[in-house]
């Protein structure tokens, strides 16, 4: 029998008494990290100090498993709207999102997501709470997480329409302020917000740009 390390079993211990756990389960979300977009998502951003996502918009939610973003995204979307959302892991069936299983990093992962956004072609929101699996070791985990925010944001770059907007997860670390650098370059507004939700302990941060420029920025 494997025994668990002494942190596992405070982890255990924070995670079942966790309030925002508890919440989720009440109202039927999948994980904790809905009340992350909630939060995010009320931020007055938008044009005339509207929020960014909202009814009939087009969403990519990339790292999207378990699916409690997805889950946020749809509902504030509407019937109106679109949700597709992709991650390496499995995520159980969720009315109104359209999963791929697949690795945004890699070139099928990509060509598969552009066509599920087709006939458009374009997005009013990415979002990405994409992390990298943890090793320990802190430079390796915070260039790894590095590359992914860098993926999204050059995603975002891509597709996003004109006055769209990016949610991308960050920690802190050497290139955390080049990331904010560019993001200021393609976006009217940029805010860097840790919700609530996020365990104090957690280096995690989520860089929000709103007012997508268009074009391809000099970065």
């Amino acid at each position: 029998m494997v025994k668990r390390r002494p942190s596992s079993h405070r982890w255990l211990r924070e995670h079942h008494s966790d309030p925002f756990v508890l919440q989720a389960r009440r109202e039927g979300y999948r994980s904790r990290a809905a009340f992350k977009l909630t939060e995010i998502a009320s931020l007055p951003l938008g044009n005339n100090g509207k929020p960014f996502l909202g009814p009939g918009m087009t969403v990519v939610d990339l790292g999207s498993a378990p699916g409690g973003w997805s889950q946020v995204a749809v509902g504030l979307v509407g019937d109106r709207g679109r949700v597709v959302a992709m991650d390496l892991l499995s995520m159980p069936p969720l009315e109104g999102v359209v999963f791929i299983q697949a690795d945004f990093l890699g070139e099928e992962g990509l060509q598969l997501l552009t066509r599920a956004i087709h006939p458009s072609g374009r997005v009013d929101v990415v979002l990405s709470d994409m992390a990298p699996n943890m090793t320990g070791i802190a430079a390796a985990d915070q260039t790894r997480g590095e590359l992914l925010a860098e993926a999204a944001h050059d995603f975002a770059r891509l597709v996003l329409a004109v006055g769209g907007a990016l949610v991308v997860k960050l920690f802190q670390g050497p290139g955390f302020h080049e990331t904010v650098r560019r993001a200021r370059l393609d976006f009217e507004r940029v805010k860097v917000v840790k919700p609530k939700a996020s365990r104090d302990r957690s280096a995690e941060q989520y860089l929000v740009g709103v007012g997508f420029r268009g074009g391809i920025s000099e970065q």
